[in-house]
């Protein structure tokens, strides 16, 4: 009776208009930071300095009254979206087609997987604004290096990185997967949009394979005991700066990060929630 009554009581607040309208904020911020973040990597490209994460992008709104406002809106309609996705992981996510019923047995229980971590990552984004809108924000490269330095003193906290590292892979893989196969275009309510195809594809194959990145730099942070080599996506770009062709690929990252951001538009509008 009492996850009946939960599920009911989630399901009625997601009927809420003013619910949605708050969580689809959360898609417009997410699409303003990503396209923040590709203006530092550009600007890293260019020999200039700057954090190339969201730590850096919201950073950038940290220095003045009107910003740390902004910071705030941020922080809801990140904590707005994170609560959907949680309120999909309990009554399950909408069905990818008009018509279709919900989806059974294991299939189901993967995409509430899906949905309570993106919830997660979307706490992450709300907790980081709100630390940058107090007046307290740090860079997350640098919270990610200090604690994986203090994880791999230990060899449970070595494994730890490890499995951390593969998640991040498969992560990664999973958004090239999902934009070569063009299945982002099953997360909107309209169909035929050539803009959201584009941009879909660019967006997630370019920050797909940017994570893959991150995450090969983590296990190479365990494997030569160098845990600033863990410091995230702007470690990950930092790094393309020693390739040859290196600032050919920072500004390919750029393009990608960039086009993932324009496809957040699409989904603060045409989103199914």
């Amino acid at each position: 009776m009492a996850g009946n009554s939960l599920t009911g009581a989630v399901d009625r607040a997601t009927d809420s208009s003013w619910f949605e309208r708050v969580a689809r904020a959360g898609h417009a911020v997410s699409g303003l930071v990503h396209l923040l973040i590709a203006y530092i990597i550009v600007r890293l490209a260019f020999g200039d300095g700057g954090s190339a994460d969201q730590s850096g992008a919201l950073g950038m709104f940290a220095d003045s009254t009107g910003g740390r406002i902004a910071l705030w809106v941020a922080t809801v309609a990140f904590a707005g979206l994170a609560l959907w996705r949680f309120a999909e992981a309990i009554v399950g996510p909408p069905p990818t087609e008009p018509g279709r019923g919900d989806n059974d047995g294991l299939e189901d229980w993967v995409d509430r997987g899906k949905a309570f971590s993106v919830g997660l990552v979307f706490v992450g984004f709300a907790w980081t604004a709100a630390r940058f809108a107090m007046g307290g924000g740090t860079s997350s490269g640098e919270q990610n290096a200090g604690l994986t330095a203090r994880l791999m003193e230990s060899g449970a906290g070595k494994f730890v990185v490890v499995v951390a590292g593969l998640v991040i892979i498969g992560v990664g893989g999973y958004h090239v997967y999902k934009g070569v196969r063009r299945k982002f275009l099953d997360d909107l309510t309209v169909a035929g949009d050539r803009g959201a195809t584009v941009a879909g594809v660019i967006g997630y194959c370019g920050k797909g394979t940017v994570l893959v990145g991150t995450g090969v730099l983590v296990l190479v942070a365990v494997a030569t005991a160098d845990p600033s080599k863990a410091s995230g996506l702007d470690a990950t770009v930092k790094s393309l700066s020693g390739l040859p062709a290196g600032q050919v690929l920072m500004l390919l990252a750029a393009a990608g990060i960039a086009a993932y951001g324009v496809y957040c538009y699409w989904l603060t509008r045409f989103a199914r929630m």
